[in-house]
């Protein structure tokens, strides 16, 4: 008995765009599959395709780069078409529309496999007196900008500390252009 790892041949990798684009998405899944061995990358990524996402995606070298986005994009990768290319499985983050194609197209025997279905972000800090308020706050803010679906909860015994913290995302929200 003997276990043999071998890369997936072809992937997909879906990277959100919007007011809020995430290169590091590219990052996080662009890396592993090139060292993993893919043998082909393909990356789709709503109109306009933010400069950001274009350049890591280089970066990283991936293949083939498609300007679509939503549930279209995933239903191209999986099922192939004139110009998307068909993959064996779809990796990346997505709205509620996003993840719908990908749990249809993973029980279609046509389709492709998915890596998880995503739900909305979520971060549960726990601090006491030792802890930095702006830290926490940035740490808070960094998942809330997700989405009005975002889960962002601070535990603390500290009534001195929750106000701090609050006091910091306020701060920190004013920096922000996705302050809503």
């Amino acid at each position: 008995c003997e276990q043999v790892t071998r890369p997936i041949q072809k992937v997909g990798l879906y990277i959100p765009g919007g007011s809020a684009p995430l290169p590091s998405t590219v990052l996080m899944l662009g890396v592993p599959a090139k060292i993993a061995g893919c043998r082909k990358v393909v990356l789709c990524s709503p109109p306009p395709i933010a400069d950001e996402i274009l350049y890591v995606a280089k970066l990283c070298g991936i293949d083939e780069v498609y300007n679509v986005g939503g549930g279209q994009a995933v239903a191209a990768m999986a099922y192939g078409t004139k110009s998307v290319a068909k993959v064996d499985k779809i990796f990346g983050p997505g709205n509620a529309y996003v993840t719908e194609a990908k749990r249809q197209v993973s029980n279609d025997f046509r389709g492709a496999a998915i890596d998880m279905p995503a739900g909305p972000s979520e971060v549960l800090v726990i601090a006491d007196e030792t802890a930095d308020p702006d830290f926490i706050a940035a740490d808070l803010l960094s998942q809330a900008e997700h989405g009005p679906d975002s889960q962002v909860v601070l535990v603390t015994p500290s009534p001195i500390v929750a106000d701090q913290v609050t006091d910091a995302v306020q701060r920190q929200l004013k920096a922000l252009s996705r302050a809503d």
